[in-house]
């Protein structure tokens, strides 16, 4: 139905011009007007606002005149018809509002984008939200898209596949996209897209099948993760070790809105610690924050480091603290 709406639109404005160029081609070339001459006639002529001719009309000026005005009647009748209609069905208000939030999108960068509002992908959306982190949803359900909307969540509507889908969603400028979508070929044919379009894009996957994994990673995914895996070792290891697992889940999702773990890049900390030790750093007296973890630039990873481990380029501290230390945190580095 939109699309119907939106050609009868295009078709209309055709019209329209057309009606224009005849009428100006007309008195110009037929009747030898200027062009000025020739667009007065015109422009009074298909409006019907009834001002003076240029000069008194010949036989055939007057048979070319009627002409256009009966043309013109059909052409401004469909023209009027079509918009009030496009008008009356909300799409020009919903244009509008794609325009500005595809304005907002274009003016991101560093941000993140999530394909698939299901469940994996609602999950996902909430805890960026903890970390105000900027985020636009690619999503074709028009329901939840209204879902979106009516949340504030800059999105865009179309199937996550596509190369044009994820350029609206600004993957040449994203730092991260998480595709949640139901099927595991749609998710790779995503990986695969994005991948070509920006190969500094850090791709996470959601896989179904086991058969699923190595084509992800091999098409480009940095990390594939299997809901339902996770969510079986999970429940088994609230039989082995259930106070510590539990202790785990209580850092990691403490609430909605707050969190006692953060990662803290070296590359984004203020000059003068660079080559520094952890020691330096000092973070347990400026914000009661303590490093539970370290990962060099070889991508290894060291669980609770020594105060002496250098602060190099490339590295990442994980940080353990409370809502409010994590917050000074924050409010410090």
């Amino acid at each position: 139905m939109n699309l119907i709406l939106q050609s009868r639109l295009y078709k209309a404005i055709f019209f329209t011009g057309l009606t224009l160029f005849i009428g100006i081609g007309g008195y110009m070339f037929i009747f030898n007007y200027s062009f000025v001459d020739a667009l007065y006639m015109t422009v009074i002529t298909i409006t019907t606002v009834g001002f003076g001719e240029v000069h008194p009309f010949t036989v055939q000026e007057k048979i070319f005149t009627i002409g256009l005005i009966l043309s013109s009647l059909f052409t401004f009748g469909y023209a009027v018809s079509s918009f009030s209609e496009y008008l009356i069905s909300g799409q020009f208000f919903h244009q509008l509002k794609i325009r500005k939030v595809q304005k907002q999108i274009e003016q991101l960068n560093g941000h993140i984008i999530v394909c698939g509002f299901g469940r994996n992908g609602k999950q996902a959306l909430k805890k960026l939200k903890t970390y105000n982190r900027q985020v636009v949803v690619v999503e074709k359900n028009k329901e939840l898209i209204k879902k979106l909307d009516a949340d504030r969540v800059l999105n865009v509507e179309g199937d996550a596949t596509s190369d044009d889908v994820l350029l609206k969603a600004g993957i040449e400028n994203a730092k991260y996209l998480i595709t949640a979508l139901a099927s595991d070929a749609d998710n790779l044919f995503v990986v695969l897209t994005a991948s070509q379009l920006n190969k500094n894009c850090k791709i996470i996957s959601r896989a179904s099948k086991e058969s699923s994994y190595k084509k992800l990673k091999f098409a480009g995914a940095d990390n594939v993760i299997m809901p339902d895996k996770l969510g079986g070792a999970h429940m088994a290891s609230l039989v082995v070790t259930p106070d510590v697992i539990e202790f785990v889940d209580r850092l990691t999702i403490a609430g909605d809105t707050t969190t006692n773990l953060e990662e803290i890049a070296v590359n984004d900390l203020p000059k003068e610690y660079l080559n520094k030790t952890i020691l330096d750093l000092d973070l347990r007296r400026q914000t009661g924050c303590t490093v539970i973890g370290f990962k060099n630039s070889e991508q290894d990873y060291i669980i609770n480091p020594e105060a002496s481990v250098k602060l190099t380029k490339d590295c990442n501290l994980i940080v353990l603290g409370r809502p409010e230390q994590i917050n000074k945190l924050r409010e410090i580095f």
